[in-house]
């Protein structure tokens, strides 16, 4: 059996403080037990999570810190979860400024021998000055993304200090860069069982190229291309496959709209003929449904992919067939 070279450098002591935590933390926690003769990969959030289970498959303990039912932007790791991260062979961590906690853990982490994954890193970012630039009439190939001044002032800044979009993973063609991001860094951590994870891997990326395809070919059919939101996490997606996203609330899900942000939105639905108004399931439908009716709409969800619902882990939901259903959605509101 191989044994992990991070456990293997914290030694006995490390192994048993791990489990005491583990003890004293166990109710409606997120399962982070740090497995002996696996490469761990502790993934901040769900998406990467799941990406390091298809790919790392028997060789690889994939360990998700943010607990089933919980919104991440506002999470941040226990003295149990950064244990964790301490004691794991490599952590995934998206970037783009998602994680508000990741610099003060990095920091304060002996980082020797472990493997450290931007997921984000060399992916075409999006900046929210761009999107207010777009607020203002400038448009990039015909998309746009428009947003009041106020909510990039007040709407998503408690979690996202960095000046991109961080939602890249929305996007099946994003996702499959950042697949590749996740390969390299287990294969990094674990090179003895290269073979095993590139074969996971292009199997893998074959699902999320056949999304991508379908997603292009599907909603470029399309007569409509303008789509309601009310969390500004869908910039990515419109922007590869030729939408146009209108939110009601920034990058934030728990932003409050101003009653300017509202008349916009009442405004851009007469205007467009907009029939659905899309919220998530993380998050409170309340505002969403109120606003729906204010308007005489219906609502649907978009899914903004940052984590399962408990009923949804059981039914075996996945990243891809939640990406399948987003399109779905999307056809449904778009024809």
């Amino acid at each position: 059996m191989r044994i992990s070279k991070r456990t293997a450098i914290k030694g006995l002591a490390s192994a048993a403080l791990a489990s005491m935590l583990l003890i004293a933390g166990c109710g409606g926690r997120s399962d982070v037990t740090i497995v002996e003769g696996k490469t761990n990969v502790v993934a901040s959030f769900y998406p990467l999570s799941y990406m390091a289970k298809e790919i790392g498959g028997e060789y690889v303990n994939a360990i998700n810190l943010v607990p089933t039912g919980v919104e991440p932007h506002d999470w941040s790791p226990n003295s149990r979860e950064r244990k964790a991260i301490e004691d794991a062979d490599v952590l995934l961590y998206n970037g783009a400024g998602l994680e508000g906690w990741v610099d003060d853990v990095l920091d304060s982490l002996d980082k020797t021998g472990m493997i450290v994954v931007e997921a984000s890193k060399g992916l075409d970012l999006i900046r929210v000055d761009e999107k207010d630039a777009d607020e203002h009439g400038a448009e990039e190939s015909g998309h746009e993304h428009e947003h009041e001044d106020e909510q990039h002032e007040s709407g998503h800044g408690h979690q996202h200090e960095s000046d991109v979009d961080p939602h890249v993973w929305v996007s099946p063609k994003q996702a499959i860069r950042i697949a590749e991001n996740v390969f390299k860094g287990i294969v990094e951590a674990d090179p003895a069982h290269r073979e095993a994870y590139q074969a996971n891997y292009e199997k893998l990326v074959g699902q999320l190229q056949a999304l991508d395809e379908k997603y292009r070919t599907q909603l470029g059919q399309t007569a409509r291309k303008e789509i309601v939101v009310t969390h500004d996490a869908f910039s990515y997606l419109a922007r590869d496959y030729g939408l146009k996203q209108m939110s009601l609330m920034g990058l934030a899900p728990d932003a409050e709209p101003t009653p300017k942000d509202i008349q916009r939105i009442n405004e851009f639905v007469r205007e467009h003929g907009i029939r659905y108004l899309f919220f998530e399931e993380l998050v409170s439908d309340k505002l969403a449904k109120t606003l729906a009716n204010d308007a005489k709409i219906d609502t649907l969800v978009l899914n903004p992919l940052e984590g399962l619902t408990d009923e949804q882990e059981k039914a075996g939901e996945t990243l891809l067939s939640l990406m399948e259903t987003n399109l779905q959605n999307l056809l449904k509101a778009l024809q």
